[in-house]
């Protein structure tokens, strides 16, 4: 049985979120914000619906999540995302200073991790959580783009 307070739980939630973005036409990449096993924000791509290259589901979560907890560090939440941040979006993780990032699908193209650890040196990383699940969603959207 799956716990409702595990990293895939979390991930099920973001991929949830993604479903949202690609049904709104947009990249389906979705992300919560969890802290004490509540998720305090959740978001997915609006690039288009807000012409902004800079509203990925990470950012707009960040944004939610410090507005809930009235503060700009994170330092005690996770956020769990269904595609590896990019650079903008790690510096975003940085700077809030983010204890933990759970994402699913490798970014090779785009992630951060090509350029090394950009994020904070004490944020803890775990990759692949529901990787299968938001990779097939991922490539079903670009492959009817196509």
């Amino acid at each position: 049985m799956l716990s409702v307070f595990s990293d895939e739980s979390y991930m099920r939630q973001a991929l949830n979120e993604a479903k949202a973005a690609a049904d709104a036409d947009e990249v389906p990449v979705g992300a919560v914000v969890v802290v004490n096993d509540k998720v305090i924000a959740r978001a997915h791509n609006q690039v288009e619906l807000l012409t902004d290259v800079t509203a990925h589901a990470e950012i707009l979560a960040i944004t939610a999540a410090c507005n809930a907890l009235g503060t700009k560090y994170l330092d005690d939440c996770t956020l769990y995302v269904t595609l590896e941040p990019c650079v903008m979006c790690a510096g975003a993780l940085e700077h809030c200073h983010i204890k933990k990032v759970v994402w699913a699908c490798d970014d090779p193209k785009n992630g951060f991790q090509r350029f090394g650890n950009l994020l904070h040196p004490k944020t803890e990383v775990v990759c692949g959580v529901l990787k299968d699940e938001c990779l097939e969603l991922l490539t079903g959207f670009f492959k009817n783009k196509r």
